[in-house]
């Protein structure tokens, strides 16, 4: 799948969003991808990560385990899962932090891949994977369906995207003015109930 494609995908489903938004890490931007509106679509979402299943098999060999955030990465790393033919589990944040709960393990000699929707600043790639890495399996890397930091945000492992975009944002209090002249919209998860 190439990128103009995986673009179409968030285009038709209405995703792809331009004005003035909050981001899950604070940074504000004008174009949000908003992949609950691809998620919707259950062959939407099922082109996508099967593509993306695709790429990470031939980056990274065998998966076993795919472990992803919630709320976001829910829904992408089970259908991406699905097709890599692994078992699919989450972190949630307990007392403020990512755990493992519900009984999810991550057993030795498992390869484990973290699987997210949309990467910007990697805050929820750093804190799943200092929630995993007290267990024995070996994390491969790292996927996601889009990267809008072009590259530039530090995971700490190998990271395979479907498309990579370089999708501006900026400090709250360094908004260009075109952008400061519109009223910001939050529509993240990070800040939901535990």
């Amino acid at each position: 799948m190439t990128q103009e494609e995986v673009l179409e995908e968030f285009r038709g489903a209405g995703a792809l969003l331009n004005g003035h938004f909050i981001l899950t890490s604070g940074r504000r931007s004008p174009i949000f991808l908003q992949k609950m509106f691809v998620f919707m679509y259950p062959d939407r979402t099922e082109r996508l990560c099967k593509a993306l299943a695709q790429k990470v098999e031939a980056t990274f060999g065998k998966i076993d385990i795919v472990v992803s955030p919630a709320v976001g990465g829910i829904v992408p790393g089970y259908e991406t899962a699905r097709h890599l033919k692994a078992k699919s589990i989450f972190v949630e944040r307990e007392n403020g932090k990512f755990a493992l709960r519900r009984g999810f393990d991550i057993p030795q000699g498992a390869r484990v891949l973290v699987v997210d929707d949309i990467l910007t600043t990697g805050l929820s790639y750093r804190e799943t994977l200092e929630a995993i890495r007290p267990y024995p399996g070996t994390i491969v890397g790292a996927a996601c369906l889009i990267d809008r930091s072009n590259g530039r945000a530090d995971i700490g492992v190998p990271r395979v995207a479907l498309a990579t975009l370089d999708i501006p944002d900026y400090a709250p209090d360094n908004l260009p003015p075109e952008l400061a002249a519109l009223p910001a919209i939050k529509p993240g998860s990070r800040n939901l109930a535990s």
